[in-house]
């Protein structure tokens, strides 16, 4: 068998840490897959620019959609990122010559996802996307592979490393968000532009893929529910903490009788939970299935090093021959599953309310609570502020988003609470 003929578009990080890995390691590569994989041409906007690899005698294209039409390669990697544009010609370019696809886009595979399956599907080629999701954790091929006799019914994790940096962090100091934010820009894990991180975008994107592979179902962004950690304060930290919880951004899919939940938002989770140990910028995935039961993975969810390593998982196995499907169902099979609205959560909840100093104030909460059917586990409240405020923390005992949505409502239009209420979901994974 011949080498394996791979094009890269897109020389950024991961790019030129994937064309490092190949080219300084082509031996142990090769030992390892039964088959020689040589860098045949790359794309990149500026060719002058050191990138630590040498790449002489590769060919180079100004245009990555064009290379992936016309290049003398049977792979060609997508590491330009984002949704649309270049990155998606790229994709259904290299599909349209017959060519497999290794790519590290999961906005691009959340967004268009199942069209790509169903033309990969039809071309007979590969869709590698094991960098796309949880960085060097293998969970697409765990989730694909490892556990294909298992019906999966639960997915969840911390998808994000931003995310999970700044919640660390803020745990760890005592400070705020904005400040957190900042040191994390500061230390390169957080973008200039932080919105897809803390808005929680980034690990629905992710959360959408995992639910596609695990459940079988195509994959639908537009079905997660997002909600971000923006509105975290070192306050809800410190309670957390006393009531015996810890808060994480997770992605959470579940398949049940009605449909499908996805959801990303940050909760609270037991102190004895393994995702409540999950610190700083690494990830963990949790899926359940009902052959294996409960399996964790974790490991660093970003950075060039482990992106890369799993860019390279896909490389060998199409190396090997190895044309899976992309969502672990032929494309021609994925199911179109109901969506279970937020609404329908049923589950404990944290709620922090900041309220004038008054006789009857708790009072008028609980008939706020007892209105919409949520009744109280616990109160905590603290000493009042120089502004005759006093923070006073709920726990609620299992109820429905909806009632609580509706008590929340109520209990912002009192006139003794000042400011809008904090609610955190409580998740006893």
């Amino acid at each position: 068998m011949g080498p394996l003929r791979v094009a890269i578009g897109g020389l950024g990080t991961v790019g030129a840490a994937v064309a490092d890995i190949l080219i300084s390691r082509k031996d142990l590569i090769a030992a390892r897959c039964g088959r020689q994989i040589d860098v045949v041409a790359v794309s990149a906007r500026d060719r002058s620019y050191d990138r630590g690899v040498d790449l002489s005698g590769v060919e180079w294209f100004d245009d990555a959609a064009e290379m992936a039409a016309y290049a003398d390669a049977n792979v060609i990697l997508e590491l330009i990122g984002g949704e649309d544009g270049i990155a998606k010609a790229v994709c259904e370019n290299a599909i349209g010559a017959g060519r497999h696809v290794v790519t590290a886009n999961k906005a691009l595979l959340a967004m268009h996802g199942t069209p790509l399956a169903q033309a990969a599907e039809r071309a007979n080629v590969a869709v590698g996307y094991e960098a796309a999701v949880a960085g060097g954790i293998p969970i697409i091929k765990a989730l694909r592979e490892g556990f294909a006799g298992n019906g999966i019914f639960s997915v969840h994790g911390i998808l994000n490393g931003t995310c999970n940096y700044i919640l660390t962090t803020m745990r760890e100091t005592g400070r705020d968000f904005d400040d957190v934010l900042s040191e994390a820009q500061e230390l390169g894990y957080a973008e200039a532009d932080p919105t897809f991180d803390v808005d929680g975008i980034d690990a629905a994107h992710k959360l959408a893929l995992l639910a596609g592979v695990a459940f079988g179902t195509e994959v639908n962004f537009g079905a997660v529910h997002v909600e971000g950690i923006r509105h975290i304060s070192a306050d809800d930290i410190l309670f957390a903490e006393e009531l015996g919880y810890r808060i994480k951004l997770l992605g959470i899919a579940n398949r049940t009788d009605p449909g499908v939940e996805q959801r990303v938002y940050p909760c609270m989770v037991p102190m004895d939970a393994p995702l409540a140990h999950v610190e700083g910028v690494f990830n963990a995935v949790v899926a359940e299935g009902d052959a294996v039961g409960t399996s964790v993975l974790q490991g660093a969810g970003a950075g060039a090093g482990p992106t890369a390593s799993a860019v390279i998982s896909d490389i060998v196995d199409i190396a090997r021959g190895m044309v899976l499907p992309v969502f672990s169902v032929p494309a021609s099979k994925l199911t179109r599953a109901q969506t279970v609205p937020i609404g329908s959560r049923a589950g404990p909840y944290y709620v922090r309310l900041t309220v004038l100093d008054r006789p009857g104030v708790i009072a008028d909460v609980s008939a706020a609570l007892r209105e919409e059917e949520v009744s109280v586990e616990a109160l905590l409240q603290r000493g009042r502020s120089e502004k005759g405020s006093v923070p006073v923390v709920l726990t609620l005992h299992e109820t429905v988003e909806a009632n609580m949505q509706r008590a929340l409502a109520r209990i912002a239009e009192l006139d003794t609470v000042v400011e809008p209420p904090c609610m955190i979901r409580i998740e006893n994974l």
